[in-house]
């Protein structure tokens, strides 16, 4: 069975059902991230709807662009998830601004994937690395599923195991459930939800037993590329909603603490002291 997967933000994330908008939403500008490196260098592989070469990125060491798909369907018009892999590149930037980012796309510009597709692009980063004699040190994927028997697909499973030492970071989704999605749901993943400003897990977000940390995930502010009426492109800001914009945030803590000692245990303790999930939870409302 190939199970189809959405983008956090798409058909059941916070654009479409609670009130932020289906597309990202224009913002003033942002601080560029201040152009570092690192040494040791890490490597974040973005798996998405690629990453175009916005100022943020273009002429950084070690960057590669991925171009975005911006309008796949012909309609003249911006695709609903077109942008999203700039925007969650630049999330690991501004927090992590000496990692270099390696994006991989397996998400449409309409916001679906499938389990082969992400499971092709996990192998592909892994192999691209290799060739080059580099790590793979965290990966963030902003996509994902639920399945009937709510297991883990095989064939993510097997992609998965086959990232380690990796940290693998998984937005958790917007359903606003508790059922596992997948790959998040996944033991061998960091699984985020995302939380509004006064820092409880925000009302679209998957919650569980299987979610390890809980990020700023409501009105983020990044790096995008928009559409242009010629046809062209325009390098600018958005500000978007949704759990795939709090992993991205949890993983560059995940590379910052990597930098430091290369201790991918030691990364995981440190998300859960800066980003813990068990507080985030809004607080039972008592019965009456």
């Amino acid at each position: 069975m190939n199970n189809v997967h959405v983008g956090s933000p798409v058909m059941f994330g916070t654009p479409v059902m609670f009130g932020t908008g289906k597309e990202a939403e224009f913002t003033r500008p942002v601080a560029e991230p201040p152009w570092v490196e690192w040494e040791p260098r890490i490597f974040v592989g973005v798996l998405d709807t690629g990453c175009d070469p916005h100022p943020w990125f273009a002429g950084r060491s070690g960057f590669e662009a991925v171009p975005e798909e911006l309008d796949a369907d012909d309609d003249s018009g911006q695709d609903r998830q077109a942008g999203h892999g700039t925007f969650v590149s630049g999330v690991v930037l501004q927090h992590a601004p000496g990692a270099i980012v390696r994006p991989r796309r397996v998400l449409s510009s309409l916001g679906f994937t499938d389990d082969y597709t992400v499971a092709a692009g996990l192998r592909a980063l892994r192999r691209a690395a290799q060739r080059r004699g580099e790590p793979v040190d965290v990966v963030v994927l902003s996509s994902g599923c639920r399945t009937i028997d709510d297991r883990c697909p095989d064939v993510l499973t097997a992609a998965l195991e086959a990232m380690s030492p990796a940290v693998v970071v998984a937005a958790a989704g917007n359903h606003g459930s508790t059922r596992p999605f997948w790959p998040a749901a996944a033991p061998e993943v960091l699984a985020v939800a995302a939380t509004g400003p006064d820092g409880k897990v925000a009302p679209f977000s998957n919650t569980g037993d299987w979610v390890d940390a809980a990020a700023p995930g409501v009105d983020v502010r990044s790096s995008f590329v928009r559409l242009t009426s010629g046809g062209g492109r325009r390098y600018g800001y958005a500000r978007w909603s949704g759990t795939s914009f709090a992993a991205p945030r949890v993983a560059a803590v995940v590379a910052t603490a990597l930098q430091a000692d290369r201790d991918p245990a030691r990364a995981r303790e440190l998300v859960e002291h800066f980003y813990p999930y068990a507080t985030a939870l809004p607080e039972p409302v008592a019965a009456e």
